[in-house]
């Protein structure tokens, strides 16, 4: 038997013998029970074993019952101990099987608290602490306050703190809610952090608001956990108090960042005849990098596509310095630019001659195919080019990627991302999306079969399929692809467990803390499953590749919390991105001296991280690479009407856009139970349209939430055909 804590021993032991002193719900076999220092909250699972909630929790070992309310699927408990009054609040969903409690609390004195205990023990049917369950995720830094587990075979739990609510707690004891959900079965859940300063006296504190679902199943493939973390994410999401969204004028920012692009010094190096982005801002001393100048012209070729002037002296200026990444000997693109990788200071694996990170060789490429789709030969000789030495290291290597390995001779520089899990296990998703756009291009069989090779491995993956967000997210593409062109399902759930890695990756709580307080984090992307920071650009490519996965699943039968779940953070992305620029930030929240390059705070052009709300951002650098994620809002946010002078704004997804005579039809991407935003844009003043927007059919008109002289905003549910009439 392995060891417990105190803690545990006394609620096993005390549990034991106690009679429950209220029943909550016979349907979902409710009960709480006080012991000597803890209020539980037990459920039975239909095993007679059971799982305890620790609603509230008195440092002190004594805890006072002063009251119970109990109304429908509503309790209501006040207690006491020697230094805080404690208010819980419960309630239950048997339809659903949903709970969720929340402690509220306030000091009797200046309170510091130097330890919790976690939430959650489960029991068997002898009332002892179970010594087997698996867990299959939980919080990883500043990510999402979720758990989720199966209690042994008894069942499986999703367990989701609301840490926005407890921004009070962590800003005046000046911690973190980083690292805060989790723990080593059998004790696991929340644990408040230690304070670093104390509780005010008489000031009320949320330091508790869970939601929990409960299931009779108990998943064990990859494809049945992806399911279940999905469809009770989003049953969790839409009870979720969620942060407000604003529009924003992303066509002026857009603009402002093209500009600084071609004029800002910092953001160039001149080598070999042409002009190259440097990596990040005023950074000389890395040589120019073939992703950086992709990553940028693609989403700015799409941008200056739909403003009508694909013609643009920096598009040409890109272009024109690619062929200088080619590498004649070995037949392929490379990394650095060979005429300057003298320059590499070996400070880092990457940065020596003719190392290659594996995702980096992919990337360049898909992009080169995606500029090839228009027609341009320079990208698609390159990618031609290249593509046979793309294969022989997907096959050299059996589709499972190091993390670095040598360009010329193959050998392996580093095997592993850490010890014992692997190299880069999405990098096969990367090389399938990019061999399904050579099959595409060439109608060639063999790129087809070299996809599904590839995507083989990705098989048996779970959670652990995430090593960086924008492949994981390239890996769902490609995946659906793949399962529209076979109809072989597992295609179809392999994507499920790449968009199911992706959220849980994500941070679905606004922390509302230190520097944090001038800046919304409410559903950002960590660019690792181990950084400390939210990153623009990887953001902007997850965020680019979700709204393509949309695309994509548009006619077929999927889930429909995925659908709810991109289209969220579709809209939350779009407001909260804004905040990389450090225009938008205060000038204490960024750091003097970067890790790379210098930052210009007046520049339109994203830092590379935004962290925790104690630290500063931009410690890595002001990212040019970045610079795509004003042009990739424009192009799938803004929509043109053809021969009239007014745009259609929508901060969800949209699909089916037709005009006729008048009027504009489409219909919003998401769920019915949620909202977006449409603004329509005049170029002219508004007066010259008389706009009247309907859901579903002409009888059920919506009137607007806001109209000033520049734009008019409605709001509308997801999943429902909108029709504009002027």
């Amino acid at each position: 038997m392995e060891p417990i804590s105190a803690w545990a021993a006394n609620a096993q032991s005390e549990l034991k013998n106690l009679k429950p002193i209220a029943a909550l719900s016979e349907e979902m076999d409710l009960s709480l029970y006080l012991t000597s220092d803890t209020l539980w909250l037990v459920k039975r699972w239909q095993d007679d074993s059971s799982i305890g909630f620790r609603t509230a929790f008195s440092p002190s070992g004594i805890l006072t019952l002063e009251n119970i309310d109990l109304k429908a699927n509503k309790a209501s408990v006040k207690l006491e101990t020697d230094s805080l009054g404690y208010q819980v609040d419960i309630s239950w969903n048997p339809e659903n099987g949903q709970l969720r409690y929340s402690l509220n609390a306030t000091p009797k004195i200046p309170l510091l608290i130097p330890y919790w205990p976690k939430d959650i023990l489960s029991f068997d049917r002898k009332g002892k602490i179970k010594q087997k369950g698996t867990i299959h995720t939980q919080q990883r830094g500043t990510r999402s306050g979720i758990m989720y587990f199966n209690d042994g075979e008894s069942g499986s739990v999703f367990y989701f703190q609301n840490l926005t609510a407890l921004n009070d707690y962590f800003e005046d004891t000046q911690s973190s809610a980083g690292e805060t959900v989790g723990g080593e079965w059998p004790e696991i859940g929340f644990s408040l952090p230690a304070s670093n300063a104390g509780l005010e006296k008489n000031k009320s504190y949320i330091l508790n608001d869970s939601f929990v679902v409960f299931s009779n199943e108990v998943p064990t493939t990859p494809a049945n956990i992806a399911v279940q973390y999905l469809d009770k994410l989003a049953d969790v999401y839409v009870q979720l108090p969620r942060p407000a969204t604003t529009y924003y004028k992303w066509l002026d920012t857009a603009e402002r960042g093209l500009q600084d692009l071609v004029y800002h010094k910092g953001c160039w190096t001149f080598a070999g005849g042409h002009s190259y982005l440097n990596a990040y801002v005023a950074d000389y001393k890395s040589p120019p990098e073939v992703m950086v100048q992709l990553a940028v012209l693609v989403p700015m070729l799409e941008y200056l596509e739909w403003k009508g002037e694909a013609d643009h002296k920096l598009v040409d200026e890109l272009i024109a310095g690619l062929p200088a990444f080619y590498e004649p000997k070995m037949k392929t693109i490379v990394r650095w630019l060979p005429a300057l990788e003298s320059n590499l200071d070996h400070s880092e694996e990457q940065k020596k001659p003719r190392v290659m990170d594996s995702w980096y060789l992919h990337h360049p490429l898909m992009n080169l195919a995606r500029l090839s789709d228009r027609n341009n030969e320079t990208a698609k000789t390159l990618l031609m080019d290249s593509i046979d030495y793309a294969i022989k290291v997907a096959q050299h290597f059996k589709y499972e990627w190091p993390v670095f390995y040598q360009m010329d001779t193959l050998e392996v520089i580093k095997a592993e991302t850490a010890e014992g899990e692997g190299g880069e296990k999405d990098v096969p998703g990367t090389y399938a999306d990019l061999m399904l756009r050579l099959w595409k291009m060439t109608g060639d069989k063999k790129y087809f079969e070299e996809a599904r090779q590839a995507a083989e491995k990705l098989k048996n993956l779970s959670f652990e399929v995430f090593y960086q967000a924008n492949n994981t997210a390239f890996s769902a593409g490609a995946l659906i692809r793949l399962y529209k062109e076979t109809g072989d399902k597992t295609y179809l759930e392999l994507s499920y467990v790449c968009i199911a890695a992706l959220f849980d990756n994500m941070q679905l709580w606004e922390c509302n803390y230190g520097h944090a307080k001038n800046f919304p984090t409410f559903f950002g992307i960590f660019p690792l499953k181990d950084a400390p920071y939210t990153a623009a650009y990887e953001e902007q490519e997850v965020y680019s590749a979700l709204c393509d996965y949309l695309v994509q699943i548009q006619d077929l039968d999927v889930l429909p919390s995925i659908r709810l779940l991109i289209a969220e953070f579709v809209k939350h992305f779009i407001g909260r991105v804004l905040y990389y620029y450090p225009t938008m930030l205060k000038t204490d929240a960024i750091v003097e001296e970067s890790k790379t390059g210098e930052i210009d705070p007046s520049l339109w052009i994203a830092l590379e991280d935004l962290h925790d709300g104690w630290e500063q951002s931009g410690e890595v650098g002001q990212e040019v690479y970045g610079a795509g994620v004003a042009f990739g809002v424009i192009e799938k946010q803004y929509h043109k009407v053809k021969d009239e002078s007014f745009m259609i704004f929508c901060d969800y997804p949209i699909s089916s856009f037709r005009k006729r005579g008048k009027s504009v039809s489409f219909a919003t991407q998401g769920d019915q139970r949620l909202s977006c935003r449409i603004v329509l844009l005049p170029q002219e003043p508004k007066d010259t349209y008389n706009f009247t927007v309907y859901i579903g059919n002409d009888s059920n008109k919506v009137e607007p939430m806001k109209v000033d002289k520049q734009a008019i905003e409605f709001s509308v549910s997801g999943n429902q055909k909108i029709k504009i009439s002027w």
